[in-house]
């Protein structure tokens, strides 16, 4: 039985979709100003699993994660390179996309972006202002007033009456409350625009999300996830304006993933201590970042270390020694005890470290079986893949991963070099010129190559 811990609840509960066999699922998504940096990597890593897992599970699941391709950072780095906002956007959709299928990110089925659903928010702004929760201001934009709306705070616990203390406005602004947010923002001279009954403009980052939400998955609908910098005020605002505007319950559960912190403290461009996926890419494999990610609670804080990243790939080397040189088959019956223990630790609020650890066990029984020759040792190969496919790793060919290594090194040697060089040696052995068998293992070491030796021949990867 899943049971989810939801943030408005601040409890575990059994989860139970709306209808039956069906989840859908919204995803606050990145917006394209710049690189996305790990923060995101961990945003869509671990809705990722949480989708392949639901999607294991038999459900029918509609994922959504949407694109802000309209922002007030996305005008200024624009204007600052002096390229159009599509230019710019496109061009760092395109570089999402490529961290993604790096991370082994699966597409969402669907990824609205903000500028085609402009309509949509229209609308909604529209009937927000028609029920008297929002009102026009004199210089053009639209605000929501948080006052018109009772539930304000309960999905962040924050108290209205002390938001407003230490609440101000800004000079330019004409807010009733200084609390009260923005849903459609007049255009400066200059700036992209679209048409409006409030004149040019365009949307609020809140209002996107609470609009595209509803054109694809209705006005009610079970998870809502994100990072847990979106809990306030974003996720707190789509409440709000969506509660308002369709007179209905939003979302059932909500989801939120913990910080990114670098060396124990936060990641953050002041501190220098902020780096974007690709530049992490250089050093690792895109699978090992994927593992660290998944190996700790996707609710608990998660710290960046090159450590963190060494044990994950001493981790992934570990599953896919195990697997090498073994036939995969079908598990059928083998090891239901794993299945089940795996089963119930992602059951358990998606315990994706819990999990991992009965990959392990399967490994140690995969290499158990080896050495008693066991015909069963393929169907435990199996088993493993097959669990490792809910959370995107352990689908490579094992020697396409051992081999790789670590990303960043200086491999001047071709696999076929390193083959050549392999035989030399080889031959030097069998000859018993020692000394020449060891100026080769130097030269492959120095180059990063890892041998081992058993009585047959010489495997090699790239350490």
């Amino acid at each position: 039985m899943l049971t989810v811990h939801n943030s408005l609840t601040k409890r575990k509960e059994v989860f139970i979709p709306i209808e039956p066999g069906k989840i859908r699922m919204y995803v606050c998504g990145m917006t394209v100003y710049d690189y996305c940096h790990i923060g995101h990597a961990r945003v869509m890593v671990v809705f990722d699993a949480i989708y392949r897992y639901l999607q294991a599970q038999g459900y029918d699941v509609t994922y959504v994660r949407n694109i802000t391709d309209i922002d007030d950072k996305i005008i200024k780095r624009a204007q600052e390179n002096n390229e159009t906002m599509q230019t710019l956007t496109t061009r760092f959709i395109d570089a999402m996309y490529e961290d993604a299928d790096a991370l082994g990110v699966l597409r969402p089925n669907h990824e609205p972006k903000a500028t085609e659903h402009l309509s949509g928010i229209v609308d909604m702004v529209q009937t927000l202002i028609a029920k008297g929760h929002a009102y026009p201001a004199q210089n053009g934009d639209v605000y929501y007033a948080v006052n018109s709306f009772a539930g304000y705070g309960k999905l962040s616990g924050k108290k209205l009456d002390e938001l407003q203390a230490g609440a101000r406005v800004e000079i330019e602004e004409q807010k009733r409350n200084p609390l009260d947010f923005v849903l459609w923002k007049s255009a400066k001279p200059g700036e992209p625009s679209w048409p409006s009954p409030w004149g040019a403009g365009r949307p609020g980052w809140h209002i996107e999300c609470s609009a595209m939400s509803r054109e694809i998955l209705g006005g009610h609908f079970d998870i809502h996830g994100g990072g847990q910098d979106l809990q306030f005020p974003h996720h707190e605002n789509e409440i709000a304006q969506s509660e308002a505007c369709n007179g209905h319950k939003y979302v059932n559960y909500w989801l939120h993933n913990g910080f990114v912190r670098v060396n124990e403290e936060k990641m953050s461009k002041s501190l220098n201590n902020f780096f974007t996926i690709r530049e992490v890419l250089k050093h690792y494999q895109g699978e090992e970042v994927r593992f660290f990610i998944l190996n700790s609670h996707y609710r608990s804080a998660l710290n960046y270390g090159e450590e963190q990243l060494d044990n994950a790939r001493a981790a992934l080397t570990r599953l896919y020694t195990a697997l090498r040189d073994v036939v995969a088959e079908p598990a059928n019956n083998f090891g239901v005890e794993y299945r089940q223990r795996f089963i119930e630790a992602m059951d358990d609020d998606f315990n994706t470290p819990l999990a991992i650890a009965v990959l392990f066990d399967v490994a140690r029984e995969i290499n158990k079986l080896r050495e008693m020759n066991d015909a069963r040792v393929g169907q435990a190969a199996g088993l493993l893949i097959e669990l490792a496919k809910y959370l995107g790793i352990a689908q490579q060919m094992p020697d396409d991963y051992l081999r790789v290594g670590s990303v960043n090194a200086i491999h001047s040697l071709s696999d076929e070099l390193i083959n050549d060089l392999i035989a030399q040696r080889n031959a030097a052995r069998v000859a018993k010129n020692w000394a020449e068998a060891d100026r080769l293992r130097g030269q492959l070491v120095a180059a990063g190559i890892i041998l081992e030796d058993d009585a047959q021949l010489t495997r090699w990867r790239r350490g």
